[in-house]
């Protein structure tokens, strides 16, 4: 059987899955079972599919039929043009996050603290294009630590470190620029997740539970103390959020207070200041 014909196999198995790009998943999933790049795979698509590289490539399919995350069966996911290790453990690192580092790089920083940091991609993001710059990755999750020093190794990161904490607990010191992507998905919307997010993807990181704000709640009390006078806050929202986390924010001292939209128009980023 050649590549081609494993491909044209593939496809229907993957469209029965109700799988929303059949043809682009079974390309990805048969270059990551082969070794080949994606980008060369046309070139080797007359070659012979060896039993080794054929037994991957089920697994891998029979896995994405079950809806498993591709970046889980392929191990990794590409976020700000750097590839990083993804497991169960952590969130899957998406496209709408990458405007909280944007955000984060618009202006200089010296000392950066990442809550609820996952893999690791929105702090190594920030740390490897602001190499002068250190931060600190904090976790409540051992595994997902795991993972965010793994991706620091790979990455070459060598600026940051990682920290065992229930958000702020066992944080020291202050910080000019305090990231998180926190759980923010309301109790009620959870059924309606894809069943990518909702069965493969680690529960606690997704919702907090109640309404969704628990969490905006604990940055809100805890963060100041922890921010240098004219330092940032910026967090990832819902995008039905803008307004309570506003609030919230503002009732703790927070001023200078916006919203930044995503690549769809969507509230995805407040960024709050403390005063000087």
């Amino acid at each position: 059987m050649t590549l081609n014909e494993a491909l044209r196999l593939a496809i229907p198995r993957l469209k029965a899955a109700n799988i929303d790009d059949p043809a682009k998943d079974a390309r990805l999933l048969l270059a990551h079972a082969t070794g080949i790049s994606p980008n060369r795979l046309t070139l080797h698509l007359n070659d012979s599919l060896d039993t080794q590289a054929a037994g991957r490539f089920d697994t891998a399919l029979q896995a994405r039929e079950a809806r498993q995350p591709l970046s889980q069966i392929t191990g990794h996911r590409l976020f700000w043009g750097r590839p990083f290790r993804v497991t169960r453990d952590v969130l899957d690192p998406r496209p709408e996050t990458e405007i909280l580092v944007a955000a984060a790089l618009e202006r200089p920083f010296t000392k950066l603290l990442d809550l609820g940091t996952g893999s690791g991609c929105i702090l190594l993001s920030c740390l490897l294009d602001r190499p002068t710059s250190h931060g600190i990755g904090v976790d409540i999750s051992d595994p997902a630590l795991a993972v965010a020093r793994d991706n620091a190794a790979t990455l070459g990161c060598t600026t940051a470190t990682f920290l065992q904490s229930h958000w702020c607990q066992n944080v020291q010191g202050c910080f000019d620029l305090i990231l998180s992507n926190p759980p923010y998905i309301a109790a009620a919307e959870m059924r309606g997740l894809s069943p990518e997010v909702r069965l493969w993807e680690p529960q606690h990181a997704l919702t907090p539970g109640g309404d969704g704000l628990d969490a905006y709640r604990i940055l809100a009390r805890q963060t100041p103390a922890h921010l240098a006078p004219g330092g940032r806050l910026l967090v990832e929202i819902g995008p039905t959020q803008a307004h309570m986390v506003t609030g919230l924010f503002a009732e703790h001292g927070l001023t200078r207070i916006i919203t930044l939209q995503d690549f769809d128009g969507r509230d995805r980023v407040i960024q709050a200041e403390k005063p000087l």
